[in-house]
């Protein structure tokens, strides 16, 4: 009967020495599993990253921030005309008796006259009396000023011009919110994004103006096709990559997007956790989630998953060919076990959505397979012992010889007569 019941046990042994870990129970996977890489066809394919200074200097270089594209611009040229701008011209010779006569020019030395206001047309131009067509499309103050006197200077005496900008309906910026759109006319003297964002009103926070810019605030910039975005607090905290300056035509989308993260596996917290600041390093997202659990991590299996454009992939040096689509599933491995690993994850900056997994140590592993193997054991030998027991019994009372019967000792024992 031991033989048998060492028999019937070895199959059930044998796929779990074969099935390894997966027939217990696990909140994600070991960390063995994950440094080795995807390599299921039918799953989804991603790259292994350990976390150094150089991945972190990399990593800061891609972070959010408005200057990727826009830092090295100069500032903005003079403003220039356009369709629809409402110009005003007034018109100076040097002595009276010229073409431009005032009611009063009687009672004062020289001439001016001011041309009644008139927008620039669908063509690109005004009208000047006794010049004609002036084009003021694409021209500065000062350009325009000079075509006006070049079209009088064989009519009028010495004409000197003032052009003057009555309504600005072009070199516009748009600011806009979650609640609210405004068009600001664009200033002759540059400004940057802060002091555009003053003048339409302040910093906008849940649709409304002038409300609190707080920790999950962004700012977009479009310009001629191009688009950045970065958080609010980066304007304030990192003024030099991007406070930028400001465009006629620019756009600006201020809107609120909460950032947080998830924590998963042998850490305090099995949850969604929000940032609560502008930027948040891999270590203070550890602390939010509660550190990791005492009893049952690994510190050297801290894992953050996090998808990262092509360009970010090939600068951290992943073989990008063997994957599809602009984003590229990234793996990062921190060991917390290394006493220098603490000062990296304060570097480490976290991302919106990241997730965080931690995974569960060996002897803890081990310690699942033992009570996995004492609990098949006892539901073995149980019923075994059960029937032997029943045996024994059913011969006593019976009265009668029967074979001898081995239990657990395997002493034999025979029947009284």
């Amino acid at each position: 009967m031991r033989r048998l019941r060492v028999l019937l046990g070895l199959p059930l042994l044998g796929s779990i020495a074969l099935g390894g870990c997966a027939l217990l129970p696990a909140n994600g996977p070991s960390s063995w599993d994950v440094r080795a890489g995807q390599y299921d066809p039918a799953s989804l394919s991603y790259a292994s990253v350990p976390v150094n200074r150089k991945v972190i200097d990399v990593l800061a270089k891609a972070a959010p921030r408005l200057g990727r594209f826009f830092t090295n611009r100069p500032p903005p040229k003079v403003i220039r005309f356009g369709v629809g701008d409402v110009i005003g011209v007034t018109i100076f010779e040097a002595t009276s008796g010229g073409l431009f006569l005032p009611a009063e020019a009687g009672v004062r030395p020289g001439n001016f006259i001011n041309i009644p206001s008139q927008p620039v047309d669908a063509n690109g131009n005004i009208s000047i009396p006794y010049a004609g067509t002036i084009r003021a499309r694409g021209r500065a103050q000062v350009e325009l000023q000079q075509a006006i006197v070049d079209a009088l200077k064989n009519r009028a005496i010495e004409p000197q011009v003032i052009v003057t900008l009555v309504s600005q309906q072009t070199s516009m910026i748009n600011v806009l919110t979650e609640g609210r759109a405004i068009r600001i006319p664009a200033m002759s003297n540059p400004e940057r994004l802060l002091d555009t964002i003053s003048r339409a009103g302040g910093a906008f926070a849940g649709g409304g103006v002038g409300g609190n810019s707080g920790p999950d605030t962004w700012v977009m910039l479009e310009r001629a096709g191009q688009r950045e975005v970065a958080p609010f607090g980066a304007l304030i905290y990192e003024p030099a990559l991007n406070n930028v300056y400001t465009y006629p035509n620019d756009t600006l989308y201020m809107y609120r997007d909460p950032q947080t993260f998830l924590a998963f596996g042998a850490l305090g917290a099995q949850q969604q956790i929000p940032f609560g600041v502008w930027r948040l390093s891999l270590a203070e997202a550890v602390a939010k989630t509660g550190g990791l659990s005492d009893g049952a991590a690994d510190p050297a299996s801290a894992f953050l998953y996090r998808g990262e454009t092509r360009e970010v992939a090939e600068s951290l040096g992943i073989d990008v060919t063997r994957f599809q689509g602009p984003i590229i599933p990234v793996i990062y491995n921190i060991n917390l076990r290394d006493p220098a690993g603490y000062f990296l994850a304060t570097s480490f900056e976290m991302r919106n959505k990241d997730v965080m997994y931690v995974s569960n140590a060996v002897s803890v592993e081990v310690n699942k397979f033992v009570g996995f193997l004492a609990t098949i054991n006892s539901a073995l030998t149980t019923p075994m012992n059960t029937a032997l027991t029943a045996l024994s019994l059913k011969g006593a009372l019976a009265g009668t010889s029967s074979p001898s019967i081995l239990l657990n000792t395997g002493a034999p024992v025979t029947p009284a007569p």
